[in-house]
């Protein structure tokens, strides 16, 4: 399992808000146009701060889901998990991200990578879901 660690939000250390240039197109070039807006980072990718974190990736098991090495994920305490969510899991003492699996027969926790086995959930685990993915911040 791969080793995570919960980076808590502080709205006051961290400068949250910048200039919104617009939009842009992904097509034909177009001159940018003036206007523009102030973009809050926070507002816009965090609904529930007390109970929002931010954990790096480590590892490669949700890769084919674009979770990479190295990729901020924003994770929401507060939601409920659901079938087919991918939730950051508490399980045996160890926190990992996976595809959160539910269904008549229990839970199970998947990988988004043809090198890892399923994590089937079984009453001997210690298991929370412990909040669910919300958005991804990668580098490009």
């Amino acid at each position: 399992m791969e080793r995570m660690i919960p980076y808590p939000i502080d709205t006051e250390q961290q400068r949250s808000e910048f200039e919104l240039c617009g939009d842009v197109k992904a097509g034909f070039p177009s001159p940018a146009d003036d206007m523009h807006e102030k973009l809050d980072l926070i507002k816009m990718l965090v609904k529930h701060p007390a109970s929002t974190f931010f954990f790096r990736i480590s590892g490669t098991s949700m890769v084919d889901a674009s979770l990479d090495e190295g990729d901020v994920i924003i994770v929401d305490k507060s939601l409920d998990p659901y079938d087919g969510c991918i939730a950051v899991c508490y399980i045996d003492g160890e926190f990992t991200v996976k595809r959160v699996a539910i269904d008549a027969n229990g839970v199970s926790l998947l990988p988004a990578n043809d090198k890892y086995k399923p994590i089937l959930i079984s009453e001997e685990n210690n298991f929370i879901v412990w909040g669910v993915v919300t958005f991804v911040i990668k580098r490009v």
